[in-house]
C-alpha cells in the first residue's frame, strides 16, 4: 500500500505540487515506513493537495479516505518534531530517519520548492531532533531485532564486509536487518520464497536479490545467515547444513529471527556452526528498550519547550509578507513625496539631499517600526483578530 502512494520520480512530483495543488512551497518526505508531503499556503485546499497527489502517482482519489492522515498548524509542527527526535519511528529513537529529514529539505532546497517557511521549520525542527537525541541518548545502543541481530553477527564474526551474508526474508524483521547491514556499509544477499518479492526488497530496502531455489540447497558458501520469515516449517534443515560444513574449513552464524523458528534447533549441534535464536535476541533487545524508554518522557519535555517556540516562529513568519508589504507602500511614498519636495526646493546639493532622505526615513520608521513589532508580537500570541484589521487598514492582498 505504501508503495503505490510513493513518488517516483521527486522533480515532477515537486513540480506538480508547486503547479496545481495551491501549495506555495512543499517538501516530500519518503522512507521505508511513510510517505508525506509537508506543504504551506495562504489558502490550503486539501482536495487539490489530493487530486495533484493521484495524479502523479497514478492513484484513484478514493484510496486517500482510508490511507491519508491530515495535519495543520500546531500539530503538523509537533509531528515533525517528534519524527526529528525519533518517537514517531517503528524503532523509538532511530537515526535514520533524522538523516531522511535533512536530505528531504535539501531535497527542496535545491528544487526551489521550499521557501521561508518550511526552510525555517525544518531546520528548527532538525536542530531540536539533534539536541533531544544528544541530550537525552535516546539513539544510543541497538533496539530492534534487526540491528541487534547484526551487532551480535558484528561483535562475534571479523570484518564482516568481507563475509558472504544471506537474508531470507522480506517482512519487517528482515528490513531492520537488512538497513542495519546497508547503514553500516555491509553488501548482502536477499532471497525469498517469489524472486518478484526479493527483487522489490532489494530496490526499496537494499541487497542483492537471488532465487529462493538456488541458495536454500546449497549453503556451503555463506558464512553468515539472517532469517526472519513466518514459514511454519524448517526452511533451514539439520541435513542441509550438515552437508554444508562438511566442506567447509570455517564456520558458520546462523541468527533465527522467525516466529515460530524456522531453522531446525538441532543446527546448533554441529561442529563450527554459531546460531542464536529470536528469544535469546529479543532478551537483549528488551534490555536496550527499558533503558531507552527510561528517556522518552525527557524527550518530549524537550519537544513540548520548543513547540511554543516553534510556533511563535512560524505565525511571525506568515505575519512578515504584511509587515513587508506595509514598509514598501510607506517607503513608496515617502520617496514620491520627497521628490517633490526637492523639486519644489529646487536642491541640487547632493549632501543635503542625502540628509533630507535620511531625515525622512528615520521619521518613516520611528512612526511605523513600533506598530509593527507590536503587530508582529501579536501575531506570535495567535491574535488573529489584529491580523485581520491590519489588512483591511493598510489594504493588504495576497499575491
Amino acid at each position: 500500500m505504501l508503495e503505490r502512494f510513493t513518488f517516483g520520480n521527486l522533480d515532477s512530483a515537486y513540480e506538480s505540487f508547486l503547479k496545481y495543488s495551491g501549495l506555495q512551497e512543499c517538501v516530500l518526505l519518503q522512507t521505508c515506513n511513510r510517505v508525506e508531503l509537508f506543504g504551506f499556503g495562504s489558502n490550503e485546499d486539501i482536495e487539490k493537495i489530493k487530486k495533484t497527489w493521484a495524479s502523479v502517482s497514478g492513484l484513484e482519489e478514493n484510496v486517500f479516505k482510508e490511507n491519508l492522515e491530515i495535519s495543520q498548524g500546531s500539530e503538523a509542527y509537533h509531528h515533525l518534531l517528534k519524527l526529528t527526535s525519533g518517537l514517531d519511528s517503528l524503532v523509538i529513537g532511530e537515526e535514520q530517519i533524522l538523516g531522511q529529514i535533512k536530505e528531504s529539505i535539501s531535497a527542496a532546497r535545491e528544487l526551489r520548492a521550499s521557501g521561508s517557511a518550511l526552510n525555517t521549520l525544518f531546520d528548527k525542527a532538525i536542530h531540536v531532533g539533534t539536541r533531544v537525541r544528544q541530550a537525552t541518548g535516546i539513539s544510543k545502543g541497538s533496539i530492534s531485532i534487526g540491528s541487534m541481530a547484526v551487532k551480535l553477527a558484528a561483535e562475534n564474526i571479523d570484518d564482516l564486509k568481507s563475509k558472504n551474508i544471506l537474508l531470507i526474508g522480506t517482512g519487517e524483521a528482515a528490513s531492520l536487518v537488512a538497513k542495519s547491514l546497508k547503514k553500516r556499509g555491509i553488501d548482502f544477499n536477499i532471497t525469498s520464497r517469489t524472486f518478484e518479492r526479493s527483487k522489490s526488497f532489494a530496490e526499496t530496502v537494499g541487497g542483492n536479490p537471488l532465487k529462493f531455489e538456488d541458495v536454500i540447497t546449497n549453503f556451503k558458501s555463506i558464512d553468515i545467515l539472517f532469517v526472519a520469515t513466518v514459514a511454519p516449517y524448517f526452511l533451514v534443515t539439520y541435513d542441509k547444513v550438515k552437508g554444508a560444513m562438511e566442506s567447509r574449513k570455517n564456520g558458520m552464524l546462523i541468527m533465527d529471527l522467525s516466529n515460530p523458528r524456522t531453522v531446525d534447533e538441532r543446527v546448533s549441534t554441529i561442529k563450527k556452526i554459531k546460531m542464536m535464536n529470536l528469544d535469546q535476541i529479543a532478551e537483549m533487545v528488551d534490555k536496550n528498550m527499558r533503558t531507552r524508554m527510561g528517556v522518552v518522557s525527557s524527550a518530549e519535555k524537550i519537544i513540548n519547550e520548543e513547540l511554543p517556540v516553534m510556533e511563535a516562529t512560524m505565525k511571525r513568519i506568515e505575519i512578515e509578507p504584511i509587515v513587508k508589504n506595509v514598509f514598501k507602500e510607506i517607503d513608496h511614498a515617502r520617496v514620491k513625496e520627497l521628490k517633490k519636495a526637492l523639486q519644489m526646493l529646487g536642491e541640487t546639493d547632493a549632501q543635503k539631499i542625502r540628509i533630507i532622505d535620511q531625515l525622512t526615513q528615520a521619521i518613516v520608521e520611528d512612526i511605523i517600526s513600533v506598530p509593527m513589532n507590536n503587530l508582529r508580537k501579536a501575531s506570535e500570541q495567535g491574535d488573529s483578530e489584529i491580523l485581520r484589521t491590519v489588512t483591511k487598514l493598510f489594504d493588504y492582498r495576497k499575491e
